[in-house]
Parts: C-alpha cells; structure tokens; sequence
C-alpha cells in the first residue's frame, strides 16, 4: 500500500533539506507532539509511540538513485513498510513529499489510510514550517 503526503515548497535549497532529513534527532519536530510519546532519537534512527501504544521505529537505509532519503522500518514496527522523502530542487525552492509503501492487511489499510495520509500531510507541513521559521 503506497500512501504519499501532500506535495510541498519550501523555500530552502534540496541540500538544506536534505541536511536537516538525514539527522533523525529532527524528526520529533516534525511529528504531532499530542499523538506520540517517548521520542528516541540518533542521527541515524529514531523510535517513539503512538496513540494506542504503538511503538514505530525508523532506521535511515540510504538513498535511490535521485538521491531521495529512505528509511525503513525497524524492530517492533507493528508491519514492514519503507518511507521515501522526495526532494526536487526548483532555482532557490525544493519541491517534495513523504512516500510511504507498508505491507499492511486489507484490514490494516482500512483502518490505518487516513491517520496515515494524515500524519504525512502533518509532517510536510512541519518541514515547511521548520525552514519558514528560519527565513
């Protein structure tokens, strides 16, 4: 099941996104702070639970060949699934959007497609945020 958020702009180079997306200790600005809790971070990975108790791990796994940042699940992820940050730099702009692909029940992808959708849209605004505060 492949769920993507919302495309965005935001006014930083690819690089500085690209920068702040690598380190995972920046991950918890991104995420809803009233729907998670114990936010553990490295640069190269990070964990934290969700409504409901669900602890969700994200491990950094390289990048494609556009230089697009993975990450993957990690242990204790209730299913396997991929996140990929897309960045497209436009002149002094970059374009992007988080793509998700899980392996989820038909059951699952019922349930968990719009708090997912959401959860995207939420973080892209976050990263848009981020580098509207800095400007």
């Amino acid at each position: 099941m492949i769920i993507a958020s919302d495309p965005i702009l935001v006014t930083a180079t690819k690089k500085e996104l690209h920068d702040f997306l690598l380190d995972c200790n920046h991950y918890e600005k991104l995420l809803p702070k009233d729907k998670i809790s114990n936010f553990i971070s490295t640069v190269s990975e990070c964990s934290f639970k969700v409504q409901g108790g669900i602890t969700i791990t994200l491990i950094q796994n390289g990048f494609d060949s556009n230089g697009n940042i993975l990450l993957r699940s990690g242990e204790g992820s209730p299913f396997p699934f991929t996140l990929k940050i897309n960045l497209i730099e436009v002149s002094a702009e970059t374009s992007g959007n988080i793509e998700f692909d899980g392996e989820l029940t038909a059951f699952l992808a019922m349930v968990a497609a719009k708090p997912l959708q959401n959860l995207f849209n939420f973080m892209a605004e976050k990263i848009i945020e981020e580098f509207t505060v800095k400007n």
